[in-house]
């Protein structure tokens, strides 16, 4: 596929019009189709991000079908479960991915914001803007676009979601989005991936060690994060205008 050149012209870059142009042409594309599209206009300039959870292993080995040298970028916050890191190098090792990069908070940050490491006790929001959002901004400055697992049968905000959308310029690319359930347990059946350990617990979407509970049966499979809170999504799948917002009014 060869890129609109209207979008790259003297270095200019066009999210807006690079969605519209990206999704155009595989809004009704299978998951590998989205990721190989995206990998073909934004070059190194695209990243996957991944939290390494219970259903990461598909969009991972989808992308490592694709290429196994595609950036995977993975939050380190300082409050990951044990289990998660492991589930990381293990799942590394298994797809052959060349390039995780593990991405960890600024120091200066904590030390400043959050000394003792008990942020999250009184605002998660903020413990979420200085263990994961502001250190992947920080690292999406080299990427136009990058992908996550996101999908609308999670629900909320995520219900519309399409393959291709723009957010604080650059590309939020979802290649799972219209996948059901069905389809991505039937997926972890047909390819034999390996579980995340904690599944077995009870734990059905996993993050920080903190904000993350087991769900009950018949639970949406987000009903553990945040558990009792407002709040229903990590502050990464917000724009700069809706984090402002949430921290100016805390």
């Amino acid at each position: 596929m060869t890129a609109n050149p209207a979008l790259k012209n003297a270095g200019y870059f066009d999210a807006l019009s690079a969605a519209d142009y990206l999704d155009s042409r595989y809004a009704a594309g299978s998951p590998e189709q989205v990721i190989d599209g995206a990998l073909k206009y934004f070059g190194r300039r695209f990243a996957l991000v991944s939290s390494f959870g219970s259903e990461s292993a598909v969009l991972l080995h989808i992308a490592s079908k694709v290429s196994k040298d595609i950036p995977v970028l993975f939050l380190d916050t300082g409050k990951l479960f044990g289990e998660t890191k492991r589930y990381r190098d293990e799942l590394t090792e298994q797809f052959g991915l060349t390039d995780v990069r593990s991405i960890s908070p600024d120091a200066n940050d904590l030390t400043k914001h959050d000394p003792k490491g008990s942020l999250w006790t009184q605002n998660t929001n903020k413990c979420c803007f200085y263990r994961k959002v502001r250190p992947l901004n920080d690292v999406l400055d080299g990427f136009e676009g990058w992908a996550s697992g996101r999908k609308r049968f999670q629900g909320g905000v995520r219900s519309l979601l399409p393959h291709f959308e723009a957010s604080d310029g650059r590309v939020k690319v979802n290649p799972l989005a219209l996948w059901t359930k069905d389809d991505v347990q039937a997926y972890i059946e047909d390819h034999d991936l390996p579980r995340h350990p904690l599944v077995e617990q009870g734990f059905a979407s996993i993050g920080c060690m903190p904000c993350t509970d087991r769900i009950s049966e018949g639970e949406s499979e987000r009903a553990g994060r945040w558990r009792g809170q407002t709040k229903t999504e990590c502050g990464i799948h917000l724009s700069v205008a809706e984090n402002s917002k949430v921290l100016s009014s805390l």
